[in-house]
């Protein structure tokens, strides 16, 4: 059983940036691959991005076309924590971020759907003012 807990949300302006970071617990994190997911009020939950749980120093990384470009997914299985770095943010990514992990088979496996994955974390709420 593996617990998630988000942090690094907040109010920003539009181009600012945020590092969000998603601490696990209560497995072994580096057979999980991890997703972070966005959902807006009114709005479906949706992923922004998904990264494999590894092999070594090397791992994969998918990007919405969204975000592609401004935000960056990493992972330090060695602190049990995954980041998303948001660069040159705006309006439209206000939203509450999630981090959700499931156990894989390979390295490189990313999973881009929610119901891929079993655990998910509480939620950050992120802001961008215009």
């Amino acid at each position: 059983q593996v617990q998630l807990v988000e942090s690094g949300g907040g109010l920003v302006q539009a181009g600012g940036s945020l590092r969000l970071s998603c601490a696990a617990s209560g497995g072994t994190f580096s057979r999980y691959a991890v997703g972070w997911f966005r959902q807006a009020p009114g709005k479906e939950r949706e992923v922004v991005a998904a990264i494999s749980r590894g092999g070594g120093s090397t791992y994969y990384t998918y990007y919405s076309d969204s975000v592609k470009g401004r935000f960056t997914a990493s992972r330090d299985n060695a602190k049990n924590t995954v980041y998303l770095q948001m660069n040159t943010l705006n309006p439209e990514d206000t939203a509450v971020y999630y981090c959700a992990a499931v156990e894989a088979n390979n390295s490189y496996y990313t999973a881009r759907h929610h119901r891929e994955y079993d655990y998910w974390g509480q939620g950050t709420q992120v802001t961008v003012s215009s």
